[in-house]
C-alpha cells in the first residue's frame, strides 16, 4: 500500500510517498481503508520537529484522524464490522496518511451519514479537541459565557456550535473577515483582535478556551470572572494566576473516545454541527497541504483525499 512518511524532521519537502506493507489488526484493533485523512496543526508541528511526543519513532506517517470503511477487525472489537463507514482519531504510532491505517476500536464510531468522507475525515481530532475542551475539562454549562480564542479554525469552529448547542453565551476572537462565518456558526460577540483588545471589552466570563496561546492567552484573564476556567490546548495557564483569581488553569491533550465520537456524529446528523472544508487535496500533494497549513490563514479544516490519488 501507499503511505505518506519521513525519516527525518524538515520542511514540507521530507514528506515522501513510500510503499509499505499493509498491517493486520491486533485484538482490539480496526483496520481501515481510508477514503480521507485530514491534516492538522500538530502534523507539521510534529514534521518540523517543533513537537517530539516521547518515543517517536523513525519512519513515521503523520495524520491523525480518517474517514473510511472497515477492511478487518481484531477478535476483541465490537461494534463495527467488516464494510462499515467509519471515521476515527488516531493514535501516533498509526498515521492517516495512508491507503489503510490502524485504528483502536475505542477511537472508531461510524460515520455521520449525512456528510462524505472527506467532511467526515475533518471532525474526529478537530472536534473532540473542541468537545473535550469545553465539557471534559471546562465543565461549560447552559447560561455561562464562554471565550474562544482561534475561533475560525479547525477546533474552534467546532468549539462555537458546540458551545452554543448546549446554551451559553459564546464570544470568539477572529480576524474581521471570519466574522460572518461566526455569525453563522452561532457567536454572540465577535471582536477583532487586530483592531480591539479583547480584554478591554470582555469581562466576568465563566470559561475561556485557548486555541491560541502566548500572549492572549495570559491577557485571558482579565477577562476571567473570579472563580473561572481556562483550558487551553497549547500551553499550561499560569497557576500563580490561577491562584490570584481563585480560579483553575489546565492544559490537555484530546483522547480518543468512542461515545463522545458517535455523540458528535448524532449532532452533525441532526444539523447541529456543521463541518467546514477550506481545501481539499489528493494524498499526492501533501507537500502543497502542509505548507498551507503552516503558512497560511485556514479556515476549518485542510482534508487529504486517499482514495482517490
Amino acid at each position: 500500500m501507499k503511505a505518506v512518511r519521513i525519516h527525518s524532521f524538515g520542511s514540507a519537502d521530507v514528506l515522501q510517498i513510500e510503499d509499505v506493507s499493509k498491517p493486520v489488526p491486533g485484538r482490539d484493533e480496526v483496520l481501515i481503508k481510508v477514503q480521507a485523512a485530514s491534516v492538522n496543526p500538530v502534523d507539521y508541528k510534529m514534521r518540523s520537529g517543533e513537537f517530539k511526543p516521547i518515543g517517536l519513532k523513525m519512519p513515521l506517517t503523520l495524520g491523525r484522524d480518517v474517514s473510511g470503511v472497515v477492511e478487518d477487525i481484531g477478535e476483541k472489537v465490537s461494534g463495527v464490522k467488516v464494510g462499515d463507514e467509519v471515521y476515527a482519531l488516531l493514535d501516533r504510532d498509526h498515521g492517516g496518511y495512508a491507503e489503510f491505517v490502524l485504528a483502536k476500536s475505542e477511537g472508531v464510531a461510524p460515520k455521520p451519514a449525512s456528510i462524505d468522507h472527506i467532511h467526515a475525515a475533518a471532525v474526529p481530532l478537530a472536534a473532540m479537541t473542541a468537545w473535550q475542551g469545553l465539557f471534559d475539562h471546562g465543565k461549560l454549562k447552559a447560561g455561562e459565557r464562554v471565550l474562544i480564542h482561534g475561533a475560525a479554525g479547525g477546533v474552534g469552529h467546532f468549539a462555537v456550535q458546540f458551545a452554543k448547542d448546549r446554551g451559553a453565551h459564546v464570544i470568539v476572537t477572529a480576524r474581521a473577515d471570519d466574522h460572518p462565518l461566526l455569525r453563522r456558526l452561532g457567536a454572540d460577540e465577535i471582536i477583532d483582535y487586530k483592531s480591539e483588545p479583547f480584554e478591554e471589552r470582555v469581562h466576568d466570563v465563566d470559561l475561556v478556551l485557548d486555541l491560541i496561546a502566548g500572549d492572549t492567552q495570559k491577557r485571558s484573564w482579565q477577562s476571567l470572572k473570579e472563580g473561572g476556567r481556562i483550558v487551553s490546548t497549547l500551553q499550561p495557564p499560569s497557576q500563580v494566576e490561577a491562584a490570584r483569581h481563585h480560579a483553575k488553569g489546565k492544559a490537555f491533550m484530546v483522547e480518543p473516545n468512542r461515545d463522545e465520537l458517535a455523540q458528535i456524529s448524532q449532532m452533525i446528523d441532526d444539523g447541529k454541527v456543521s463541518v467546514l472544508v477550506q481545501q481539499t487535496l489528493p494524498l499526492d500533494e501533501v507537500r502543497r497541504a502542509h505548507e498551507h497549513m503552516e503558512h497560511e490563514h485556514v479556515r476549518g479544516k485542510v482534508v487529504l483525499a486517499v482514495a482517490d490519488r
